[in-house]
């Protein structure tokens, strides 16, 4: 990758608006990061480092200047069940490892940058160029969606527990103990072990209380750790679905609504005003001001992070400590059932995260007017996944959320990015006491208003404009993008485009017939002639009514594939075991290799002319490249 005067010319064109505008997203960037991490259940700490890291990289090296990468969420998502099962797996160890599920996370993000630097280098980011505008706005408008959810999540507060902690969500599994008359028996021997007195469960061989009984749940007085579900008079062993969530009510809500509105004013009227100062920069530190002075009992950045239960931001000395690269990587098992447990999940984040991406990139070089290199940004975007997994630092991809604050707060050079991931790194380091004081209604209100500006509002007035199948696909890439994933949605929408157009093309192909003076008939083949329109071609030929003399001319038909060789190789067959002669005319050089290696006999069929048309089929287009006079014809 070159870093030259273009690089030099990105950072030095727009130097105050890219600095101003990188400060606004690494503000925004907190919140959404670290509750990607409570989603994968690994420190804040780990997600803000490896979002700094393929910040930087990204910014730096990345094929698309204005773009901003991070420890995003669709990357986040595919690696919770692998950190659970590598935290069962640790315990299984000679030695047991505690939280192995978080060294798996790190060897699984070093191999997901891998595969994404493979694509670069194959170039296979150019295949971005095939995904449909319809999929493009369904993808945005199902983004858009999908943030706006996000955001409603945090008008909701933790439930706390009998011990003032977050509540947990359990899912009742096997049974352990029966209970019956406030007595805990064995399974077999039907012995009492425990004894029930109101809430408290006590040991009858040692008269302690060893349980606390709770909605239904049983927690473990030592370890405060919800142990059983009391259901149907037994206690089953659970699974942890998360921290139960209920609606803010009150005082709470209405404050925090208040500043979400206020921040979303100021977003809308300051540009009105000047557009000197960055509108959501601004907002932030207006908002965060009136909350601190005003003495309002609104929820923080700082009431967030400790409020998930993670192991919050400790500044320098945690981060310090993942820099040891020889203990962190001294409790990784370097064997090929490390790798085979971890390909699964490294092959699909890089999936997920090249596409989310490269769509991304799509989308800001519509709103730049300017174009990206997609393979260079999987390179970039693999490079900063590999360090970030390397010291100690969670995966991730390009942001769209983020992106589009950057682009609107007037970042377009790399300076916009590489300054996002200063400054959050500045935040890790030193700044974390001020930062934990804004207010997450702040950054919700940003991030309303960039939902406003992200969804493709003129997707509604073009709908009834465009072809009925784009429409769907539009529709369909929005609805599976919120209730599944990005990826699958991108897939779902280039196939069902891909299969329309293959099914309108079909419709296409023509012959007109004609008769010439010395009795031949003539088909002239007109329209592509491809897998889905091969049926109709085998439809529009009479071979046992047609005369002895019959030519084909395929000078205004494309020969798109393989299945359409096969198609014009069984007519061929079908008229000669008629005993008709047939002769073909004008097909491309690529056709013709294909007829003579199936069959010498094509050698008397095929009519060679000066004006036969050179194209290569989708089959294989690399191979036909040698002269007709290679292949003893």
């Amino acid at each position: 990758m070159k870093f030259g005067k273009n690089t030099l010319k990105n950072f030095t064109q727009n130097p105050k608006n890219d600095i101003l505008a990188g400060v606004t997203v690494s503000l925004a960037m907190i919140p959404e990061v670290v509750a990607f991490a409570f989603v994968a259940q690994i420190s804040p700490i780990v997600a803000l480092f490896g979002a700094f890291i393929i910040g930087i990289i990204s910014a730096l090296f990345g094929g698309r200047p204005g773009l901003i990468s991070g420890a995003a969420g669709a990357v986040a998502v595919i690696f919770v069940h692998m950190i659970q099962e590598g935290h069962a797996k640790g315990l299984l160890f000679d030695t047991p490892v505690d939280n192995m599920g978080y060294f798996y996370l790190l060897a699984a993000v070093v191999l997901m940058g891998f595969i994404q630097i493979l694509a670069g280098v194959f170039k296979l980011g150019k295949f971005v160029r095939l995904i449909p505008h319809p999929v493009m706005l369904g993808f945005v408008n199902g983004l858009a969606i999908v943030i706006f959810l996000a955001q409603l999540g945090m008008f909701k507060e933790n439930t706390k527990d009998v011990f003032g902690q977050n509540m947990r969500k359990t899912v009742s599994k096997e049974l352990v103990y029966n209970v019956s008359y406030n007595s805990v028996k064995d399974l077999i021997s039907d012995t009492k072990i425990f004894s029930i007195n109101e809430d408290s469960v006590t040991n009858i061989s040692t008269g302690e209380t060893v349980f606390v009984i709770a909605d239904n749940q049983v927690y473990d007085i030592d370890t405060k750790q919800v142990v059983f579900n009391i259901k149907d008079n037994g206690f089953y062993s659970v699974r942890d679905n998360g921290v139960v969530k209920s609606t803010m009510e009150g005082q709470k809500l209405y404050i925090m609504i208040a500043l979400v509105l206020l921040t979303m004013f100021i977003i809308w009227g300051l540009p009105k005003l000047t557009k000197k100062m960055p509108a959501a920069l601004t907002a932030i530190l207006i908002v965060t001001l009136i909350s601190i002075f005003s003495g309002l009992q609104s929820i923080n950045v700082g009431d967030f992070i400790r409020d998930g239960g993670g192991a919050g931001l400790n500044g320098f000395d945690e981060l310090s400590s993942k820099l040891n690269l020889a203990e962190l990587w001294s409790h990784l098992p370097f064997n090929l059932d490390t790798l085979k447990f971890i390909a699964p999940y490294a092959f699909l984040a890089a999936s997920v995260g090249l596409i989310e991406t490269l769509m991304t990139m799509n989308l800001v070089d519509e709103l730049t007017d300017s174009r990206g290199d997609g393979n260079r940004e999987c390179i970039a975007q693999g490079s900063g996944n590999m360090l970030s997994g390397i010291f100690g630092g969670t995966g991730g991809c390009g942001m769209i959320g983020q992106t589009v604050i950057n682009i609107n707060a007037g970042g377009r050079g790399r300076l916009s990015g590489v300054m996002m991931a200063i400054t959050l790194l500045t935040f890790i380091l030193f700044a974390d006491k001020y930062i934990e004081q804004v207010p997450i209604a702040a950054l919700v209100g940003v991030m309303f208003m960039m939902v406003i500006e992200t969804f493709a509002w003129s997707s509604f007035r073009i709908m009834k404009k465009i072809p009925i199948s784009d429409a769907v696909v539009l529709v369909i890439v929005s609805v599976v993008t919120v209730f599944f994933d990005l990826a699958i949605a991108v897939f779902v929408g280039v196939i069902i485009s891909a299969l329309s157009f293959a099914w309108e093309n079909a419709k296409k192909i023509r012959a007109r017939k004609r008769i010439q003076d010395d009795g031949t008939k003539t088909y002239e083949i007109w329209g592509p002639l491809f897998f889905g329109s091969i049926t109709a071609f085998n439809e529009k030929f009479d071979i046992k009514n047609d005369p002895d003399n019959v030519e084909i001319d395929f000078v205004e038909a494309r020969i798109s594939d393989h299945s359409a060789i096969e198609a014009i190789f069984n007519i061929v067959e079908k008229y000669q075991a008629e005993g008709k002669t047939i002769k073909l005319k004008h097909l491309s050089e690529d056709c013709k290799i294909l007829l003579y290696k199936a069959s010498p006999k094509f050698k008397d069929v095929i009519v060679e002319a000066i004006d036969d048309p050179r194209y290569h089929l989708a089959a294989d287009p690399e191979k036909f490249t040698r002269p007709l006079s290679e292949y003893n014809v």
